[in-house]
């Protein structure tokens, strides 16, 4: 079911999936929420599965206004999670609001995997030269204001992996990609969440799932391991063989370990 909440002078598409406990899963950057399509699918059979555009991304509708990503997030939560906490699904910058709301309403979130998760206040990455270059190259398209050479340059970066040949990805995870891939608009305000995460994960008190892939950018794998290291009841996953973006690589793996640790919590809740 395809629908549009309001929050702010903003329209956010959301698509819910079966019913049951409520998981909401957050967009990457890079992408739109089609990029949980799979998840969507696959986990809407026994959960309630939910997924919403953000400003600026996908089908979502806004008016420009500083806004909250976060406030965002708590009005979907209210319009589709049946007054219960939730378990939040974040990749990369979707990972960064997830850690927020753990946070900041800590009784409206059962549980978190964060897939590559952002971290405010994390170090600033140094970069070897192979990788400072290929940062240059992208710096390049994004003021090339190409889209096709900038869809080219992000599927380099985030979908094959920095420290992996370009083009390793193709068939059906490169489709998939290419079909939830987004450039945010910048008309629909600015976003005023500025949480430092880094110096308060030990505040975190739900069960945590943290996953990375051994291909993605050092700093992120790095991040990682200190998030899954840090806060506390936290587990943490490296997948070999994937980069920044796995669901759109292994689908089918990635909401298997969704329900596995779903399945986890709920039986130690018991």
């Amino acid at each position: 079911m395809s629908r549009h909440i309001t929050s702010g002078r903003a329209e956010l598409a959301t698509e819910v999936v079966g019913s049951g406990t409520a998981i909401v899963f957050l967009h990457a950057n890079v992408c739109n929420r089609r990029m949980w399509k799979d998840q969507l699918d696959g986990l809407g059979t026994t959960y309630k599965a939910i997924a919403y555009d953000r400003r600026g991304f996908g089908e979502s509708r806004s008016k420009p206004e500083d806004f909250s990503a976060l406030a965002d997030l708590m009005a979907v939560l209210d319009a589709t999670a049946d007054g219960e906490p939730a378990i939040l699904v974040g990749c990369s910058l979707g990972g960064r609001i997830a850690l927020e709301a753990a946070l900041k309403y800590p009784s409206r979130v059962s549980a978190l995997v964060l897939i590559a998760p952002n971290v405010t206040g994390a170090p600033e990455p140094t970069y070897s030269p192979e990788l400072a270059k290929l940062m240059m190259q992208a710096k390049d398209a994004e003021a090339s204001n190409d889209p096709d050479r900038l869809r080219t340059m992000k599927a380099r970066l985030w979908l094959d992996g920095p420290l992996a040949s370009e083009g390793r990805v193709a068939g059906q995870a490169r489709d998939r990609f290419l079909y939830s891939f987004a450039i945010p608009s910048s008309s629909s305000g600015t976003d005023v969440d500025s949480t430092p995460l880094s110096d308060r994960l030990a505040e975190i008190s739900v069960p945590t799932f943290v996953l990375w892939g051994d291909l993605d950018f050092p700093h992120v794998q790095a991040r990682c391991r200190h998030v899954a290291t840090t806060v506390p009841n936290a587990e943490g996953y490296e997948m070999p063989g994937v980069a920044h973006l796995p669901n759109l690589e292994r689908p089918a793996e990635i909401s298997a370990l969704i329900a596995a640790f779903a399945a986890r919590r709920a039986a130690s809740n018991r």
